[in-house]
């Protein structure tokens, strides 16, 4: 292949990619960023891919979640906290359903950057520049905020470092301390139509905890039983690039702004920008699949990005829609099988499923993210493949974007507490039944497996 370097992207189409006023000064940014401490490590991301290759494998599930898009303002210890409890109560639920470890990755510390379907935005007669997000301009409709500036991938920077520091400090303190599962409840849901369900769930989970201290002698919060990881979409290469570099006793190139970038299906060109960027990192990468791909483009993709076929290397994300999703993923799942590569395959229900009402609304049904979580399921083990992790937009706060689930939000309950300036979240309620859902997906598959097994020993 060619040579790479963390800028030859620049020599390939580059979509999505913000026109600054001033290149000299988004080159001044990026030069200040390169000199400033990686957000990650490479261990962490070592550690990261290892757990990718046994998703792959069958023997973990990876459970990716978090905001639509971060915003900066909401850069503040209770909506940072509510994340980790969204996610660490959906990954208690797979686990225990699913008999399987859980890798958690949140959708936080740099998902500051949208792709957007237009460049431009009408409103009254007057046009200006989409938002693409807080990285890159401000979503007030004015000149100066939607002015790309390179000066908030500075600030996106500082807010993805407070953001990690105090996600490791709750992990590695008594926040995660799985005798304390009280720390991990939302107050404004105590009365929801699933907490009954997880108080039992944690009850389990408690009595097994107690009976592994009486066994073992060691209190369950001595031992270092949660690790958590960051991603978000390399969509803004100059960021992404700031922050890639080589690390002592290690071979290749790092993108130190996050362990587990993902390419989105609106950049997924083979001949690209944002595939020439990621082909050369040594990061755990995703890519985003929907309908719209070719299995021939499919196949380029892989093997651009996954040449030697490294365990836990390549994770790909499929977002098809629930009505979509029975005709496309079959072909995509063979398109790979041609390349002889193994990959993780993940479900992203969510954005397939978006639609608009008439009021000019986003929103997601409910029911239809449960649908294409189950088609995945099933296809996947017709096609004699596995379904390794679910990748889904969630919220710790109690808004009302997607409708349905156990709370039955209507679409007139959306302008409640619709909250998200872009897409459409689960809140807790919602996240909780999927997870529980996924949970006895993973229970049922077991239970066919555990099947087949004895029928091929009785013959």
């Amino acid at each position: 292949m060619p040579a790479w370097s963390p800028t030859s992207w620049k020599s390939k189409p580059a979509g999505q990619q913000p026109l600054y006023p001033s290149e000299d000064q988004a080159a001044r940014v990026v030069h200040e960023i390169s000199k400033l401490p990686p957000l990650v490590t490479s261990w962490e991301i070592h550690a990261l891919r290892g757990q990718l290759a046994e998703a792959a494998r069958g023997e973990r599930f990876l459970l990716q979640g978090g905001d639509c898009a971060e915003r900066y303002d909401h850069c503040d210890s209770s909506t940072i906290a509510n994340k980790l409890k969204i996610l660490l109560q959906m990954s208690l639920v797979l686990a225990l359903g699913g008999r399987r470890r859980v890798t958690r990755v949140g959708r936080f510390a740099g998902q500051y950057a949208k792709p957007r379907s237009d460049d431009f935005e009408t409103r009254a007669g007057v046009t200006l520049p989409s938002y693409r997000g807080d990285l890159i301009n401000c979503p007030e409709f004015t000149e100066a905020a939607r002015t790309p500036d390179p000066h908030l991938m500075l600030r996106g920077y500082e807010r993805a470092a407070l953001t990690l520091n105090f996600i490791r400090a709750l992990v590695s303190r008594g926040f995660v301390d799985p005798s304390r599962l009280d720390y991990w409840n939302l107050d404004w849901v105590k009365e929801s139509p699933m907490a009954e369900e997880y108080r039992r769930i944690a009850r389990q989970i408690g009595e097994s905890l107690r009976f592994m201290e009486s066994l073992m002698g060691v209190h369950p919060g001595e031992l270092q039983w949660i690790d958590f990881f960051t991603s978000h979409e390399g969509l803004h290469l100059l960021y992404e690039q700031a922050q890639t570099r080589r690390v002592p006793r290690q071979e290749g190139w790092y993108d130190l702004s996050t362990h587990f970038p993902w390419i989105g299906v609106r950049t997924a060109d083979p001949r690209g920008a944002h595939v020439e960027f990621f082909r050369g990192i040594r990061n755990p990468i995703g890519v985003k699949v929907g309908p719209g791909i070719e299995p021939g483009t499919l196949r380029e993709i892989v093997e651009l990005l996954h040449p030697d076929d490294e365990p836990g290397r390549l994770t790909l994300i499929h977002r098809c829609g629930a009505d979509k999703i029975g005709r496309y993923l079959p072909p995509m799942i063979e398109a790979v099988r041609a390349t002889g590569r193994t990959v993780l395959w993940c479900c992203d229900p969510m954005h397939g499923n978006t639609r608009t009402t008439a009021d000019g609304i986003k929103t997601r049904n409910f029911e239809e993210i449960l649908s294409e979580i189950d088609q995945a399921f099933d296809i996947h083990a017709a096609c004699g493949n596995r379904l390794g992790g679910i990748h889904v937009e969630v919220t710790g706060e109690n808004v009302t974007e997607c409708i349905g689930g156990a709370r039955g939000v209507r679409e007139a309950d959306l302008k409640l507490a619709y909250e998200s300036g872009l897409d459409p979240r689960l809140n807790y309620e919602q996240a909780l039944e999927v997870a529980l859902f996924i949970s006895r997906k993973m229970g049922d598959e077991r239970s066919q497996e555990s099947e087949v097994r004895s029928q091929n020993k009785e013959a």
